[in-house]
């Protein structure tokens, strides 16, 4: 995958985000979030909150989708610090990234269930991602 084609490691992930070109980047928070047992979920997250930020598009959108393969991964998740990301992911310019999130939230609905449920971000979330579904029908 990219630039982890032939495997990956802490060091070589920090390189390709040091480099910041984003057609390397944008494998990064897949790479992590896959491998966020091996890597540590908290290590992991912290490189996709990182990224949900970039300037670019679809690694802003990779930045999401890591935070839902790590709640996939290890059941576990800092709901405080995604679910904000997430939030801003709703609201972003570009509608990949904003599809992004609708589908992230409907994982965490499932891999992080009664911790996300119990969030008080929760019902906020679910109601914008349902209005923002809505308004892509109109």
């Amino acid at each position: 995958m990219g630039p982890f084609r032939d495997g990956w490691t802490h060091e070589n992930v920090l390189a390709v985000l040091a480099k910041d070109d984003p057609l390397e980047v944008l494998y990064a928070p897949i790479v992590v979030g896959m491998n966020a047992p091996d890597c540590g979920a908290a290590w992991a997250q912290g490189i996709c909150q990182r990224l949900a930020e970039h300037p670019n598009t679809q690694v802003r959108a990779n930045a999401i989708l890591g935070l839902s393969h790590i709640a996939r991964t290890c059941r576990a998740l800092d709901l405080d610090l995604a679910l904000p990301a997430v939030q801003r992911a709703l609201s972003d310019e570009q509608v990949s990234v904003q599809e992004t999130a609708r589908d992230v939230i409907e994982d965490l609905k499932i891999f992080m269930r009664q911790s996300f449920k119990n969030h008080s971000l929760a019902s906020a979330l679910m109601a914008s991602a349902r209005s923002s579904r809505a308004g892509d029908d109109a």
